[in-house]
């Protein structure tokens, strides 16, 4: 009886190898399919949306963005004013009568006049000067404004590329969960899993779902923000092109000596230095008299001894104003104020250019660093382990948590790994672009106390992607 039952035994242990055996290698086949679902290798988006290109997203912008608008309704402002200081004064026709009744003389003397002031010194010449510089101004506002807009765009889309990809790799790692738990339970049915794996499976699963869950969220997010910036908020959401490890490295340094010389902003102060030169000499104008002309005709009804009226007569008056008490002194000195607080401007400008760019190159110098390091030594490491593992696993050499651990070591690497190419991107991004990247701020208006470097112009807050 013993020497029967041994061989069933045996037959039934050696099934059992088989099926456990048969359900590893489908549990490792599936979780292989992990390494060809990774952010580096798996850059096409789905089918089933449409796909929009970086340069039809401009071109959108450009066309929508009502802030470019505003940039050049400030321009057709800034040559009415430029044309109007040029204007030379109206002259003013009136009536004039003395004596109307001319009692018993039956005089009495109406007429009319033509007044016109003739403006002396240049400071016609000195206005126009004054707004040329606010028009220089406001083309140099519409050129920053395009620059923002444009920049904001590859911004929004460098952040949606990577929340897309981002979403791809957690899709698939939830796919990769869902047949873990089928796994589980297939090695828990034949006594190879405990209720702990099953139920670590389980959480794994869950997770994955909820980070999916996430990942979409934070997609629509992006999403809606750049439909904004190009002007268009039911722009329906779709795939994008591009890879994010395509972004250059470039000089940081030398990039942030060109925005201190080279920003728009600076270039707007340095007019605004100019326009304080042309209002102060317009100042030392102001006390040179202007030419104060009056004429006309008038009929005399006063009668001569003959018997007849004195009939028609003309005057003039020929005057100017002597600037004795005021000769525009106080003007004078706030304008020299003026100037040199617009001197102080360029200086300041070039200061919180550099202050911040300092965070912007820092936060570029790590994201370099840190793409460097997931791409050519974390991640080759992780996923060498995580194969062995799953070799080892295969062998019945290592437990089913280890694989769990190293698959979720490699998984949170992938994505932190996209995470610091959107932060390379967009730092990259930001410096060459003068750190201008909010497509949205309204361009401010040439003229008076004008501040090219707006408190708002900070770059975006790079965005982490939901871990």
């Amino acid at each position: 009886m013993n020497n029967l039952t041994t061989p069933v035994k045996f037959m039934e242990a050696r099934i059992e190898t088989v099926s456990l055996r048969v359900t590893r290698f489908a549990l490792c086949c599936c979780w292989a399919l992990f390494l060809t679902a990774l952010p580096g290798r798996a850059q096409s988006p789905a089918s089933e949306q449409k796909t929009i290109t970086l340069e039809e997203l401009q071109q959108m912008a450009l066309q929508n963005n009502p802030t470019f608008r505003q940039s050049a309704a400030n321009i057709q402002a800034a040559e009415g004013r430029k044309r109007q200081s040029g204007s030379y004064p109206n002259p003013t026709v009136g009536y004039q009568g003395e004596q109307i009744r001319g009692g018993s003389f039956h005089g009495g003397e109406q007429g009319f006049f033509v007044q016109l002031d003739i403006v002396l010194g240049g400071k016609l010449g000195l206005n126009r000067q004054i707004f040329d510089q606010e028009l220089k101004q406001a083309e140099t506002e519409a050129e920053e404004q395009k620059l923002r807009i444009v920049t904001n765009v590859r911004m929004s889309y460098t952040q949606a590329l990577a929340a897309q990809q981002a979403l791809k790799l957690r899709q698939d790692l939830s796919k990769l969960a869902d047949d873990g738990v089928e796994t589980s339970h297939q090695l828990a049915n034949v006594g190879q899993a405990d209720a702990p794996d099953v139920l670590e499976s389980e959480v794994e699963e869950q997770q994955a779902q909820l980070a999916v869950t996430m990942a979409e969220q934070n997609r629509q997010r992006v999403w809606k923000a750049l439909a904004a910036v190009v002007g268009n908020p039911q722009l329906p959401l779709m795939n994008l092109e591009g890879k994010l490890e395509d972004t250059p490295p470039v000089n940081a340094d030398e990039l942030v000596e060109k925005i201190v010389n080279e920003s728009p902003a600076v270039r707007i102060a340095e007019l605004g230095v100019k326009r304080a030169e042309a209002a102060l000499a317009r100042a030392k104008r102001e006390s040179i008299p202007d030419l104060q002309l009056r004429g006309g005709m008038q009929q005399n009804g006063e009668l001569l001894s003959n018997g007849r009226a004195v009939g028609l007569q003309g005057f003039a008056d020929v005057g100017v104003k002597i600037p004795i008490f005021d000769r525009n002194q106080g003007n004078i000195a706030a304008a020299k104020a003026d100037a040199e607080r617009a001197k102080r401007e360029v200086e300041r400008v070039k200061l919180v250019l550099r202050e911040r760019a300092a965070s912007v190159v820092q936060n570029y110098a790590f994201s370099q660093t840190a793409v460097d390091r997931y791409k050519n030594q974390m991640i080759p490491r992780a996923q060498k382990a995580y194969e062995m593992y799953i070799k080892k696993y295969q062998q019945m050499a290592a437990a089913y948590p280890q694989v769990l651990i190293a698959q979720r070591t490699l998984m949170q690497l992938e994505v932190s790994y996209i995470t610091a190419l959107e932060s390379f991107a967009t730092s990259s991004l930001s410096l060459q672009s003068y750190l201008l990247t909010d497509g949205l701020e309204a361009p401010s208006q040439p003229g008076g106390m004008d501040k090219p470097v707006r408190e708002v112009n900070i770059p975006f807050q790079m965005s982490a992607n939901p871990q």
